[in-house]
């Protein structure tokens, strides 16, 4: 695409750009310096060196620009950070209590957040490119957007690590342009968590080391999203019937009192994803779910890995009507897969066919994922009288 020509005229004013964004739908437009303090890039550095970050190696790779906007684009002078509300009508972890159900993150029950934000940010850039250079992100480059979101004054980063916002809660999905074009920034926002730890208390599994602090290890939007492997198991119980993401330390903080539920139609939650049960999604098969998820970001995972959620909820659901399913995804062409049915299986049948089906695969010589399963679930006793080779 050819750059726009620059005009010759005077750039509009900040209020102008902002009234433009928000004619674009954005619910919120403010200005920041593009830069970091050293306070940030301290964070970032010390939450690497300690690998809270996992698996997640792409924040290791671009370590440094993403903790200075300067390495990333170093002419840039001002980052415009947008948001677009997408507020809930009801409690997102309503279904919670209905093991029966699978409860997918708010953010993942329509379209997928990046596709709609990059189509506003893209049409707000080129008309911004009238007058200077510009470079736009929704998470498609290394830049700390939440501190850039404090420092515009958005929001605060909460001790959930989240951004909070006065106005909208913790409902804002975010986007950067970054610009050569010198604008006074606007007031940064200041922390409003107070003495408050609910988002910390709520936790299912104990991810927070302190306020402030994730362990994304440990996160359940992490384990069942950006992790690749299997699910520790000491971690699968806490995951409940949450089979992407999770939404508990965001639903409970007391600033939603102030949210709004959003008008965008691309956020209103699809049907199929509200409340849908375990069983709607156990024996999706791969174009299956490449159709279900179409549009969504639930369809990056892949079909393995999304499988291997569910299988961790039905493990947890006690529903033992899903034993069959279960007992056929034994034989899944995905490892990631079966060894998930190994453990959903010894959650769910009777100690009779577990011992039965455990004696006849450690009977196989064989390391597969199955067999690895039954024997660290085995009981003492049992692990006795079949011993690991």
């Amino acid at each position: 695409m050819a750059r726009p020509t620059k005009q010759m005229t005077a750039p509009p004013d900040k209020e102008a750009i902002r009234a433009f964004a928000h004619g674009l739908g954005f619910d919120v437009v403010r200005f920041a310096r593009a830069e970091t303090s050293a306070q940030t890039q301290g964070y970032l550095k010390n939450f690497l060196d300690e690998g809270l970050h996992g698996d997640m190696a792409w924040m290791q790779a671009n370590a440094d620009r993403r903790a200075d906007p300067k390495v990333l684009w170093p002419e840039a002078c001002t980052a415009i950070m947008v948001g677009l509300n997408y507020g809930p009508a009801t409690d997102p972890r309503s279904s919670l209590d209905q093991p029966d159900a699978a409860t997918i993150s708010v953010y993942a029950r329509n379209r997928d957040y990046h596709d709609v934000q990059k189509k506003r940010l893209k049409r707000f850039a080129t008309w911004l490119a009238s007058w200077g250079d510009v470079k736009l992100f929704v998470d498609t480059a290394p830049v700390l957007e939440k501190p850039l979101a404090q420092q515009a004054g958005l929001g605060w980063q909460g001790k959930h690590t989240n951004l909070v916002s006065r106005e909208f809660g913790s409902w804002l999905f975010l986007g950067e342009v970054f610009t050569t074009l010198d604008i006074a920034p606007d007031e940064s926002e200041t922390d409003h968590c107070g003495e408050c730890h609910r988002c910390l208390d709520i936790c299912p599994t104990q991810a927070f080391i302190g306020p402030y602090r994730l362990d994304a290890r440990r996160c359940i939007s992490y384990l069942t999203i950006e992790h690749k492997g299997a699910i520790p198991k000491e971690l699968r119980p806490a995951l409940g019937n949450r089979i992407y993401g999770c939404d508990d330390c965001l639903a409970v903080c007391p600033w939603n009192k102030f949210a709004q539920a959003t008008a965008e139609a691309d956020f209103l939650p699809r049907a199929q994803l509200t409340t849908p049960k375990l069983r709607e999604f156990i024996e999706l098969d791969d174009a299956a779910f490449r159709a279900l998820f179409s549009g969504s970001p639930v369809k990056r995972i892949g079909r393995a890995r999304f499988i291997r959620n569910v299988l961790m909820a039905a493990g947890n659901s006690g529903d033992a009507s899903l034993l069959p399913v279960v007992e056929k995804l034994l034989r899944d062409e995905a490892p990631l897969v079966r060894g998930a049915a190994a453990w959903a299986y010894q959650r769910l049948a009777s100690d009779a066919d577990i011992k039965k089906r455990r004696d006849e695969c450690l009977a196989l010589e064989t390391e597969d994922e199955v067999r690895g399963e039954w024997l660290a679930g085995a009981s003492c006793s049992d692990q006795a009288a079949h011993p690991p080779e």
